[in-house]
């Protein structure tokens, strides 16, 4: 990736500073216009940054291959990672905080994310997703995330035909050992977000990001 990905804005740049951003990441094959609308149906207080993934994957984008792709691996994670954070790290001074919303191929992001520097995020959403397998690879701090607890949203339909059972049990797993967990089941999304979901994510920005800055 770039250092400077492409980027989808919610406010022009003159107006951002002083407000919390949220960094949207979209799932394999999409790219960042797919979640962009959501911004319109969580708290206007936020800057949102919706990410183009750096690799072709079909009519749109990924973050790195597909597990069951001979080029996957645990690097190409934390490399495409890695420069995410690089762009992120420029503008965090911006903005009173950083949260990361992540679908589907973008949760594994945004939490990779969190794992390796879990103190410079006030939230984290993910939506029928999952965490990676670190595979002992030292980018992810786990022992930091277990220290800290982060605020984690996790929404899926228990019927989501795509991401496979075992990723969901590690997923479960990982989180209740590691997370302040919000977990919710939705029935008819399957691989998708409704409007009752979007609602509790905004539900839970405004809790856990604005009420407890707020706060301070």
């Amino acid at each position: 990736m770039n250092a400077t990905p492409t980027v989808l804005w919610s406010r022009p740049e003159s107006e951002r500073a002083g407000t919390p951003l949220l960094v949207i990441f979209h799932g394999y094959g999409a790219d960042e216009a797919d979640l962009f609308s959501l911004a319109d149906q969580l708290p206007t207080e936020f800057t949102f940054a919706s990410v183009r993934a750096p690799l072709q994957a079909g009519p749109g984008y990924s973050w790195f291959p597909l597990s069951n792709d001979l080029s996957y691996s645990v690097t190409a994670v934390t490399e495409a990672a890695s420069a995410v954070e690089h762009w992120i790290d420029a503008l965090r001074d911006n903005h009173t905080s950083v949260s990361l919303l992540g679908f589907s191929q973008g949760m594994c992001m945004a939490t990779s994310l969190l794992r390796h520097r879990p103190s410079d995020y006030a939230a984290v959403v993910g939506l029928s997703g999952f965490v990676v397998d670190a595979q002992g690879d030292p980018y992810f701090d786990d022992a930091a995330v277990a220290a800290v607890k982060p605020e984690i949203f996790w929404g899926r339909d228990q019927a989501d035909p795509v991401i496979p059972q075992e990723a969901v049990e590690a997923t479960n797993t990982w989180m209740h050992a590691h997370a302040k967990l919000t977990k919710v089941l939705y029935t008819g999304i399957w691989h998708g977000i409704n409007a009752q979901e979007i609602a509790h994510v905004g539900e839970f920005l405004q809790y856990k990001v604005l009420n407890a800055q707020a706060a301070k």
